[in-house]
């Protein structure tokens, strides 16, 4: 999110023009898009797990531009007669995710320890996330692709976890000792994020299946072999 706050004129034309353009590529195709959007970034602050019915407050031009993706979506739906499915994802993670740039902190934990590095918390590291792991997100677009019509569904973990859990948890996966080194906090960054993914398991018969320790086990394995 970070990199939309310093170009928003960039991410727009990536999140909304290139949406658009995919939008009609499917629709000369007769194709069906389930589209990757975001759960904490559209929502902002939360005050407990958020549906889908939650108000949307994103902090920062990345949220924004998903959501005006998503309205795109449902546009074409309401237009078109289309049934494409909106996915609104928590912080996703997992093997193959590469740990540089804006990529998701687990890989950026784990990358900088295989390393030798030293993984840095923005904030106090009391902000919390959820955090989902990649199987079972691929589980959620394949029950989205067999879903018949549109809708927007929550797809995480369903519990929330500090900064500061998660680099003990990966601590406790990696087996090393090593401290976090502190920053600022960024402008834009979520101090608290949780979804409710109970109309995912209503209507998708979806739920997730991996706990965190066993994911990041997963994980680790992956970033070392």
């Amino acid at each position: 999110m970070r990199a939309s706050v310093e170009r928003p004129d960039h991410d727009a034309d990536v999140n909304i023009l290139g949406t658009v353009r995919v939008l009609e590529a499917a629709r000369r195709h007769g194709a069906k898009i389930v589209f990757s959007s975001t759960g904490g970034a559209i929502y902002g602050e939360c005050d407990g797990p958020a549906p889908e019915t939650a108000e949307r407050r994103p902090l920062a031009p990345y949220g924004t531009s998903k959501l005006c993706g998503e309205e795109y979506l449902a546009t074409w739906n309401r237009l078109h007669g289309t049934s494409h499915v909106t996915l609104r994802l928590g912080n996703v993670y997992g093997p193959r995710q590469e740990p540089h740039g804006e990529a998701g902190v687990v890989a950026i934990f784990m990358g900088l320890l295989n390393e030798g590095g030293t993984p840095k918390i923005y904030g106090d590291g009391c902000q919390t996330r959820d955090y989902v792991y990649v199987t079972d997100v691929v589980r959620a677009m394949v029950a989205a692709l067999e879903l018949d019509g549109g809708g927007v569904f929550n797809i995480g973990s369903g519990v929330e976890t500090s900064v500061l859990e998660l680099y003990e948890a990966v601590r406790r996966t990696t087996g090393t000792e090593r401290e976090p080194a502190f920053a600022p906090a960024r402008l834009g960054e979520l101090q608290r994020s949780v979804l409710d993914v109970s109309l995912a398991a209503h209507e998708l018969n979806w739920r997730p299946q991996q706990s965190l320790d066993a994911a990041l086990a997963e994980t680790w394995a992956w970033v070392t072999s």
